[in-house]
């Protein structure tokens, strides 16, 4: 699946049913932090919920075929904390849905990280401070 350059922001939600209709909400701090304007319109796309593959796999250099990882060690960018992995790290998924494992944080944290280890399915980053 191929991710666009003009993506804005990327969460979890629900999608809900509301007098005939369905509804995906985005959450407030999207809109507070600038991503989202309130009246515009945009394009959505939605990804199947997955299971998720273990992120401890052995793995260190990727595929020729394979796409290269979104993120460099010592990148720091902002995240939301999607999941809980199976070693109670917090989750979060940036572009192509690669996975960024950031120890000590909660699902619905949204955190500026530090990235510390890269391999070709995931990557592993500190939690620099919490996001407005």
């Amino acid at each position: 699946m191929e991710i666009s350059n003009k993506l804005l922001c990327l969460f979890s939600a629900d999608v809900s049913e509301q007098e005939g209709t369905h509804v995906v909400e985005v959450p407030r701090r999207e809109v507070e932090t600038g991503s989202v304007e309130p009246g515009e319109t945009y394009r959505v796309a939605l990804i199947s919920p997955e299971e998720e593959d273990d992120q401890q796999d052995e793995r260190t250099e990727p595929a020729p075929d394979e796409p290269q990882p979104p993120v460099e060690p010592g990148e720091m960018r902002y995240v939301e904390i999607e999941d809980i992995g199976k070693q109670g790290d917090g989750i979060a998924r940036v572009e192509r849905g690669y996975v960024i494992i950031v120890p000590e944080t909660d699902v619905g944290d949204r955190v500026k990280i530090e990235v510390t280890e890269v391999k070709s399915n995931f990557a592993v980053a500190e939690a620099i401070e919490d996001s407005p």
